[in-house]
């Protein structure tokens, strides 16, 4: 019975994408469970690279500029913001859209997006949920989306948004930051271990076509499927 309501569950989800026109779906699940591979390829998803959850301990930071959180934009501000973080991150993968994510967790109540601007332009965000009663969790900052900017600098700006991650997880009394790296962005994981991040919970991402998506060598983007 339960094999039944999967197989009903994800038909009924693959028709919905396929009614939308979907360019990429993907999904996260056990690395170690031939079983889920074998059930989500008889619908035509295809293993991809190992996702990897890492988390670090955050105890001191410069305290973080109003001016890099959207929670104290004006409403303005916001509506220009939303555009440019929508512009940054088709860029890196065209159809891709954070602003509905940004929204909702300014809506919700649930954390805050810190944004990073070089001038008057936006090259990085990251959405943020922080505290008891939000996937964070208690005493955690949790990145759930982050991307910076692709071209020659990415991996300078990707520092800088840690650092602001880092500074943001202080700033709420957290201690612990966690975020979710897909092992095809090397640069990206080898910048993560580097400041100390460390794995806790590793899984593999499957997409539907077997193609690429924003899961790239060149690409500097945070997230977590789950």
């Amino acid at each position: 019975m339960r094999i039944k309501k999967q197989w009903k569950g994800i038909g009924a989800a693959i028709a919905s994408f396929t009614q939308w026109n979907t360019q990429l779906t993907g999904l996260f699940t056990f690395a170690e469970s031939p079983k889920h591979h074998a059930l989500y390829q008889k619908f035509g998803f295809r293993l991809r690279f190992l996702t990897v959850i890492v988390a670090k301990p955050v105890q001191q930071a410069q305290p973080i500029s109003l001016v890099n959180r959207y929670s104290h934009l004006r409403e303005d501000e916001r509506v220009q913001t939303l555009k440019a973080s929508y512009q940054l991150s088709n860029f890196i993968y065209e159809g891709l859209d954070l602003s509905q994510e940004i929204e909702a967790v300014q809506a919700q109540g649930l954390g805050d997006t810190v944004l990073l601007w070089d001038d008057n332009s936006l090259v990085g965000f990251a959405v943020c949920h922080y505290g008891a009663g939000t996937d964070a969790g208690s005493n955690t900052c949790y990145v759930k989306f982050g991307a910076v900017r692709s071209g020659s600098n990415a991996g300078q700006l990707f520092e800088q948004l840690l650092d602001l991650c880092e500074a943001l997880t202080v700033a709420q009394g957290m201690s612990r930051l966690v975020a979710g790296v897909n092992t095809s962005r090397d640069e990206a994981y080898r910048r993560l271990l580097v400041r100390g991040f460390r794995s806790e919970v590793i899984g593999v991402a499957m997409h539907r076509p077997n193609e690429p998506g924003f899961s790239r060598p060149d690409v500097f983007v945070l997230d977590d499927w789950r």
